[in-house]
Parts: structure tokens; C-alpha cells; sequence
């Protein structure tokens, strides 16, 4: 592995994460907050650091597969600390720590925040917040490709580094026009919905934000109550749609465009979709027979509204909250908690598992039954009529087995911390899933502020390892990635 050469492009990709911050000291120019001096220097630092790693380490070949796990991580690291120097100078979150812990929840859209007044924040510092969801939902690297033709080479290891799901779908043979689709179909819809969130009586400002954090599943909102904050149905149904939206694959939704209704052929789009109208009605039913919600024409609606909303917040890992869950009965809030292990479809902006892989999970379980009946039976997991290859289920078990590893020993870190049980299990499955809310101490009405620094620590380890799908950051922890190419 070259080092110089890893270095010259996460120096590269650095530059970006300046010129982003440039964007939001406009915005804090604009509302005269008194934020817009603190995210400059943060911005121009960045750049300057950027430039001079990129200038000093210039090197000529082709990315190996190694060296873009290194760069897809170091790239995603690099931004979550520069990305901190906005909350540092402007004095939001005095600790380094507690700033690259909302940092990482920002690119890595996890959404969860130390912040407890989100409302008394300077609009500069809400608008950066929402941005680097926004930047990190369909990924700083997949941006990168689609805008620098420098990337243009090696980039294919980039993007299967970067992009979430068992496999990353190219829609036409070069990478950076894959690259292009994907973004010019994420710049559209965040068009849409600013607008149609406008319509219901939002401002601008936080129509915008909230379109940030909707499309690339993030969670982060300028109310403290979240989504909750908006008494409009109008509005609440809205974003169920773009979350909904978020969380199917973007090569589905490029198709559409251009004319091909693939969504119904899609057999991970329909169980996915299965998944949460099934959710949906599950925790209706529960919330109305519990008593959380009146047997009345309004109750109802509500009942439905917020099951809805919050099963695709979940469900796609967007995080966003219009109720209290863990007010509900047990048997809702464990439905809730279920629904943080899958996560939206590959290929979308979603965290966690990822649809497809809890289906050929249960695939694999049924298959496995059957060869208990027929022993002697040559059978195949098959996903409609397509056989699903061998060493794609060890794959998708082997990735099970260690997501379910990650969880249990971030929660166990979290325990050791002096965290208690169920706010270890709830925090390390909601971090590395990249949800945001979970149960106890970090539940819906929560924050993250009061952790110690080593427990906020762990738990930007488990953002960026579950945003990134686990195998390209652990890779480097493997010795063999270090020798040779």
C-alpha cells in the first residue's frame, strides 16, 4: 500500500469539506448570528490543510482495492475532525470530543447530537449540521468521483468502499457517470421536497434543513421536539414520503425517471415495503388497544400518523421523531427496537443491516428447514427465480455475525463506561446502526450530551464503522492490508 498516495487523495477529498464550510459561513453572513468569523477560519484551515497534504504527497498509479479502504476511511475520519472546527471556533461545543461526536453523527447521518437547546443555535451552525448529512448521505467520495475526473481512475474501489450495500450498482460502464446519476437524482429530490415543505408553512431555512436530513436519512432537525415541533399533518406526511423515499434503492429511482418502473419487479424493494406497512399496522393496533392513543376519528389518524412516521424513521434509519415511543406499551417499543437491525434498501441512503441482507438472511433460515426435510435435496436460496450464489449468503452471514459482534461490544464498552444496561444496548445499537434515537438515556426525548468523552469516543467509532458497512474500516486494522499492493 502506498501511504503517499492514500494521503494525496484524502488531502484532496479535505479541500471539499473547506469549500462545504464556505457554504454555511454564507448562510451564518446572511442571519448575522455572530457564528460566521468561527466556521470562516474552520473553512479556511481546512482548505489550507487540504491543499498542502495534497501538494506534498502527489503520486502517479492506479488506487489498489487496499488503498482505497484506507482513503474511504481516512477521508470519512479527515472530515468529522475538520468538520468539528466549526463547533470548536464558534464556541457551540467547547469540548473536542463532544465536536467530532456531532461531526461524526452529521457525515455519517446518525443523527444523534450533544445539543440540548438545538433552537438557540445560530442558524450557520444549524444550516452545517444539516449539510454534512447531506453531504455524507450519498457520500463525500461519490461526490468527489462525480466532479473530479482525477478520481476517475481507481474509482471503482472508492466507490465499493464508500457505498453502502452487499454490492454497489454501476448504471452506466464508466464510474464518474455513475457517480453524476446518482447525485443529479439525490439534487432533484431534495429540490422537490424544500419546495413541497415550503407549501405546508415552513420557512426556507428550515425546509431546507429538514430536506437535509430527510433525503439522506440523517434525523438532525432545527427543533428541539424534532419533527414533532411541526404541528402540521401536511408536514409529517411529507417527510414520511422522502424517507421513505431515501430508503429505496437510488438506482430504482433513476430508472423511474428515465422511464422504467422497475419498483414492483424489485424484490427487495416489496419486502422492504412489506416490512414497514406490516410495522405500521403491528404498532397501530398496539398503540390503540394500549390506550396511547383514543378510539376517535382524530385518535385514530394520530395513531396511524405517528405509527407510520415512526416506523419509516426507524425503518430507514433517518431518525426523526413526531412521539414519545417509549411511552408506548412494551410489545410497540419492541417493535421499534426490531426495526433498528434492518435498515433501508442497498443503495440507498440508509443505515443499519440493509433490507436485502435480512431477506436472504431468511432465505437462507428457510432453506436450511427444508434440507432438514429432505436431506439428500440439492437446494438453492433463491430470490425470485434468480439462485442466489453461495458465497453471497456467507457473505450476508458473515456481515450478520459481525454487525451483531460490533453491537454487543460497543454496548459492552458503553457498560464498562459505567453506562447502564439498557441505555448501552439501546446507545451502540442506534451509533452503529446510524440512527439516532434508541431506548433509555437516548431515547426519542434525549440527547447525547451527557456521556463522558470516552463513551461519545466509542461511539464515533461504531458511526463510522456501521456508515462505512463494517469490513472497509476493520480491514485496517488487518495486517495484511499494509504489505504490498
Amino acid at each position: 500500500m502506498s501511504v503517499r498516495r492514500v494521503l494525496n487523495v484524502v488531502g484532496l477529498l479535505q479541500v471539499f469539506t473547506g469549500l462545504s464550510m464556505l457554504v454555511a459561513t454564507g448562510v451564518s453572513l446572511f442571519y448575522r448570528d455572530g457564528d460566521t468569523l468561527g466556521i470562516l477560519v474552520a473553512a479556511v484551515l481546512t482548505i489550507v490543510f487540504g491543499v498542502v497534504t495534497f501538494r506534498f504527497t502527489r503520486s502517479k498509479g492506479e488506487i489498489s482495492s487496499r488503498e482505497g479502504f484506507a482513503i474511504v476511511t481516512f477521508a470519512w475520519t479527515g472530515a468529522a475532525v475538520f468538520g468539528a472546527l466549526p463547533y470548536l471556533f464558534t464556541g457551540t461545543i467547547p469540548g473536542v470530543i463532544p465536536a467530532v461526536f456531532e461531526s461524526m453523527s452529521g457525515f455519517t447521518t446518525t443523527g444523534a447530537t450533544v445539543f440540548s437547546e438545538i433552537e438557540s443555535l445560530p442558524h450557520g451552525i444549524l444550516f452545517w449540521r444539516s449539510f454534512t448529512h447531506w453531504l455524507g448521505g450519498m457520500g463525500i467520495i461519490v461526490l468527489a468521483i462525480a466532479i473530479l475526473p482525477y478520481l476517475g481512475v481507481g474509482g471503482m474501489q472508492l466507490f465499493k468502499a464508500e457505498v453502502p450495500g452487499p454490492t454497489p450498482e454501476r448504471l452506466r460502464p464508466r464510474i464518474t457517470q455513475t457517480a453524476k446519476l446518482l447525485w443529479y437524482v439525490y439534487l432533484g429530490l431534495t429540490v422537490v421536497e424544500t419546495v413541497l415543505l415550503m407549501f405546508g408553512g415552513m420557512s426556507l431555512f428550515d425546509a431546507v434543513n429538514h430536506t437535509f436530513a430527510t433525503l439522506a436519512t440523517g434525523g438532525f432537525s432545527t427543533k428541539n421536539a424534532s419533527v414533532g415541533g411541526f404541528d402540521s399533518a401536511y408536514i409529517h406526511y411529507v417527510i414520511i414520503i422522502f424517507m421513505y423515499l431515501a430508503g429505496i434503492n437510488f438506482a430504482l429511482h433513476f430508472r423511474a425517471v428515465t422511464g422504467h418502473l422497475d419498483y414492483f419487479k424489485d424484490h427487495e424493494w416489496r419486502f422492504f415495503s412489506a416490512l414497514l406497512l406490516g410495522a405500521t399496522g403491528i404498532l397501530m393496533v398496539l398503540n390503540l388497544v394500549g390506550g396511547s392513543y383514543a378510539f376517535t376519528g382524530s385518535g385514530v389518524e394520530e395513531a396511524f400518523r405517528d405509527s407510520l412516521f415512526q416506523t419509516v424513521a426507524i425503518g430507514t434509519t433517518t431518525g426523526f421523531v413526531t412521539a414519545d415511543y417509549e411511552l408506548w406499551v412494551p410489545a410497540a417499543q419492541m417493535v421499534i427496537f426490531l426495526l433498528f437491525f434492518t435498515g433501508g434498501m442497498a443503495g440507498s441512503t440508509g443505515g443499519s443491516m440493509k433490507s436485502v441482507r435480512v431477506l436472504l438472511l431468511l432465505k437462507q433460515t428457510a432453506m436450511e428447514l427444508r434440507k432438514h426435510l429432505h436431506p439428500r435435496a440439492v437446494l438453492l436460496a433463491r430470490v425470485g427465480r434468480r439462485a442466489v450464489k453461495p458465497e453471497v449468503l456467507a457473505n450476508v452471514i458473515g456481515f450478520v455475525l459481525l454487525y451483531g459482534l460490533l453491537w454487543v461490544s460497543g454496548a459492552m464498552a458503553l457498560a464498562l463506561l459505567g453506562v447502564d444496561f439498557l441505555t448501552s444496548l439501546g446507545a451502540s445499537a442506534a451509533t452503529v446502526g446510524n440512527i439516532g434515537p434508541g431506548l433509555g438515556g437516548v431515547g426519542p426525548t434525549d440527547n447525547y450530551g451527557w456521556f463522558s468523552d470516552p463513551a461519545l469516543g466509542v461511539m464515533s467509532f461504531l458511526m463510522l464503522v456501521g456508515r462505512l458497512e463494517i469490513y472497509t474500516v476493520l480491514l485496517l486494522f488487518h495486517p495484511e492490508t499494509w504489505k504490498g499492493r
